[in-house]
C-alpha cells in the first residue's frame, strides 16, 4: 500500500522555562527550572504534532539554546518533507548533525502525534500497543542531607506513591547512611528504588551495593561512570541489587552492545537520550529477545512529552517501571489535554487520536520563538 503524504509546510519552536516548585538536585547538579524546546509541525493538509524536549547538559550535552539552534536546521531540512515518512525524516537529521539526541526526539514526537492522527487512533495503538495495564509514577527525593532526605520520602510515602526513588552517588559511605535513615523514616513496606547517576567508582560501588543489599532496594541505575561501561558486567556481578542502564544506554546501539557484555538487569529508556520513539522501539524489540525488562525515564518535561513517554510505556509488557514525576514539580503547567495524574502515582493516558496534548497559543505567544 502506498504511503500517504502529509507535507510538512511550518515548523515552529518555542522555549519553555518554568521554575520548579523546588529545586531538583543530583550527583551531576541543581536544576531550578525546566529549560525546554517545544517543537510544532504544521502539515499542508491541516494536521498539527507537538513534541517536547528537556535538554540536560550533564547527560545528552545539549541546552535550551543549542537545541533552538539546531532545532531550526531540522526544520529547513523537513520542510516540504513527507510527515508521515518518519524513517526518511530520522535518517535525514542524523545525516545532517550527529548526537543532538534530546531535540531530535521532540521532532520525533510531533512526527508521531501527526502520524497518529492521520491514522485515527491514539499513539500507543499506532506503536502497536494496548492500554491494558496501570502505569504508577514513582516519585524522587533528591539528594542532600540524609535527615531532609528521610522527611521527603515520609512525604512521599504519605501522598500513596507506591514507590519512592532516591538520588544518590557523591559519597558512598554517605549514600549508605542516607539509605539507612530514609529505610527507617518510612518502614519496609514501601520499596525504594536508588539512582547514582554515574556518581560512583567501580569499587566504590561494588562495597556500596553490597552494604545496601539488606535495606531492600529494587534496583540501582547508572551506578558508575557511563563511559566505564566494560566495568558494569563485574558490578553486576558482585551487586546483590539489580542494575539499571541509563546515561550508559542512549540508543539502540548501546542496548545492543550492554546486551553482548551482559551488563544489567533493566534499561531505562529516555527518548530525550534515543532521539525519540524510532529508536527507543528497537531497544524494546532487543529487550524483549533478551528478556531484559525496562522502566521509561524522564528529564524534566512537562506533561506534553510526558503524554508521550506514557503511551510508549503501553507498547511492551516488558515495559514495568515508569519514572514520571519531574511534571509534577513544575510551579504553572502550561499543557491542555495529555496524562492525567490521578491518586497513588496512577497515570491515565488519553483515548483520542494522537499524542492528545498541546500546548495554547495563549502560552506560545509569552514564549521566545522561532517559525520556519
Amino acid at each position: 500500500m502506498a504511503l500517504h503524504t502529509l507535507t510538512i509546510q511550518q515548523v515552529e519552536l518555542y522555549k519553555l522555562s518554568i521554575p520548579l516548585i523546588e529545586p531538583f538536585i543530583t550527583s551531576l547538579g541543581q536544576d531550578d527550572n525546566a529549560e525546554n524546546v517545544l517543537v510544532k509541525i504544521i502539515t499542508r493538509e491541516g494536521i498539527t504534532g507537538f513534541g517536547e524536549c528537556s535538554p540536560y547538559m550533564p547527560i545528552n550535552g545539549e541546552s535550551i539554546d543549542t537545541c533552538f539552534a539546531v532545532g531550526q536546521y531540522f526544520a529547513k531540512l523537513l520542510k516540504g518533507k513527507n510527515a508521515l515518512a518518519i524513517e526518511e525524516c530520522i535518517i535525514a537529521m542524523d545525516k545532517l548533525i550527529y548526537a543532538n539526541t534530546s531535540i531530535k526526539s521532540a521532532f520525533d514526537i510531533a512526527l508521531y502525534d501527526i502520524a497518529s492522527q492521520h491514522a485515527g487512533v491514539p499513539l500507543y495503538k499506532f506503536l502497536g500497543g494496548t492500554n491494558n495495564k496501570t502505569i504508577i509514577t514513582d516519585y524522587t527525593v533528591s539528594i542532600g542531607e540524609s535527615q531532609k532526605m528521610a522527611a521527603d520520602a515520609i512525604k512521599i510515602k504519605a501522598q500513596g506513591y507506591p514507590a519512592i526513588k532516591i538520588k544518590l552517588g557523591n559519597n558512598g559511605e554517605l549514600d549508605i547512611v542516607r539509605i539507612k535513615a530514609i529505610r527507617e523514616a518510612v518502614g519496609n513496606e514501601i520499596p525504594l528504588r536508588i539512582d547514582a547517576n554515574q556518581g560512583w567508582g567501580v569499587d566504590e560501588a561494588i562495597k556500596t551495593l553490597q552494604a545496601l543489599g539488606q535495606y531492600d532496594i529494587q534496583h540501582c541505575e547508572e551506578p558508575i561512570a557511563r563511559w566505564n561501561f566494560m566495568q558494569l558486567p563485574k558490578v553486576k556481578k558482585e551487586s546483590p541489587i539489580p542494575i539499571m542502564a541509563d546515561e550508559c544506554c542512549g540508543d539502540d546501539h548501546d542496548a545492543e552492545r550492554l546486551i553482548q557484555l551482559n551488563a544489567c538487569d533493566y534499561f531505562n529508556i529516555k527518548l530525550g537520550k534515543s532521539g525519540g520513539i524510532f529508536k527507543a522501539l528497537k531497544m524494546v524489540r532487543m529487550a524483549e529477545q533478551s528478556n531484559i525488562h525496562l522502566q521509561v525515564g524522564a528529564m524534566l518535561e512537562s506533561r506534553l512529552a510526558m503524554t508521550a513517554f506514557a503511551h510508549f510505556s503501553l507498547c511492551s509488557p516488558m515495559i514495568v517501571h515508569y519514572d514520571f514525576d519531574t511534571a509534577l514539580m513544575f510551579s504553572e503547567d502550561p499543557v491542555t489535554g495529555g496524562i492525567i495524574y490521578e491518586k497513588n502515582g496512577v497515570v491515565k493516558v488519553p483515548e483520542v487520536a494522537g499524542l492528545g496534548a498541546t500546548v495554547d497559543d495563549s502560552w506560545l505567544n509569552k514564549m521566545e520563538k522561532v517559525i520556519i
